[in-house]
């Protein structure tokens, strides 16, 4: 009852604005017939004549111009709110905050941002490279980007980058000296370059998995980077073996600067989420930020 109440008190409106069944009933795409039928429902339903009906015209009845004024500043409020969110859609602004982590910025954020940028000038993003699981909610970011291991369950999460797979690499002179690992085990045996856990301060424990079985070793060596571009440049200069994403070492495997060692070992993984609260309400600008990150695939 209230849906056709609504739907027939706007036909009402236009009805009597227009003062015509014919330009209503084009600016309403029905036919007059069926907005003559609606307007004796509504009046039937209200009890109440609303308009004088005529061979040549239609005009309101006195309660119908009192109708008409009581409801046409809600109705033009209406309109200008439906207006104003799409030119809200066609020119959004706002600002929007992320963090991610420097892989994820490097080869999957930054690129899209780019174009995303270009495309709404009015769009202002923050990002911050941090490579701990930051608390979205706490640090007051709109959103981050994080493995789809890593994102919390109670947060709504969209894929943006497909699977990935890292990769143990090193030199050609490295492996012509200290020999080709053959199982993950014999990196204890090896000279590796490592990274230091931001969350807890630890070491990373480099991950494996053959068959379904999952397997971490802890690696040793000379040096301990944080940085993925000094990990892989200290790798190119022979100062040992590195675990970095595949994707980062393809044109120095291209090259033969970089050898894959342990291939057989790194299985893919789901990749790069980007994620957000649930309980959020969020602008027209997020909502085509969330459009443009997602991954097509």
């Amino acid at each position: 009852m209230l849906k056709d109440n609504i739907n027939d008190l706007i036909s009402f409106m236009v009805v009597a604005r227009e003062r015509s069944f014919t330009r209503a009933a084009a600016q309403l795409g029905v036919s007059q017939s069926a907005l003559s039928h609606a307007m004796r429902n509504l009046e039937n339903r209200l009890d109440v004549r609303l308009l004088t009906r005529t061979t040549r015209n239609v005009a309101p009845t006195e309660a119908g111009e009192k109708l008409y004024q009581r409801l046409s500043p809600h109705l033009l409020e209406i309109e200008q709110e439906i207006s104003a969110l799409r030119d809200s859609r066609e020119h959004p602004a706002g600002n929007i905050r992320l963090t991610a982590g420097e892989h994820a910025m490097n080869e999957i954020l930054w690129p899209k941002l780019k174009a995303f940028m270009q495309q709404y000038p009015d769009i202002n993003i923050e990002v911050t490279v941090d490579n701990g699981l930051t608390d979205i909610v706490d640090a007051r970011y709109d959103a981050g980007v994080r493995l789809g291991e890593q994102v919390a369950r109670d947060m709504i999460a969209v894929r943006i980058a497909p699977d990935m797979r890292m990769a143990v690499v090193g030199s050609p002179a490295y492996l012509e000296k200290y020999g080709v690992p053959q199982t993950p085990h014999d990196l204890q045996q090896h000279r590796c370059i490592n990274m230091r856990l931001p969350t807890r301060g630890g070491l990373y424990a480099w991950e494996f998995e053959q068959n379904g079985e999952p397997l971490r070793v802890r690696v040793e060596g000379q040096l301990i980077l944080n940085c993925l571009p000094q990990r892989l440049d200290a790798a190119e200069a022979g100062l040992g073996l590195a675990y970095v994403p595949d994707d980062t070492v393809r044109e120095a495997i291209a090259d033969g600067r970089l050898q894959h060692v342990l291939a057989d070992w790194c299985v893919p993984f789901p990749g790069y989420y980007l994620y957000y609260p649930s309980r959020r309400q969020h602008t027209t600008a997020f909502s085509l930020l969330v459009d443009a990150l997602r991954d097509a695939k």
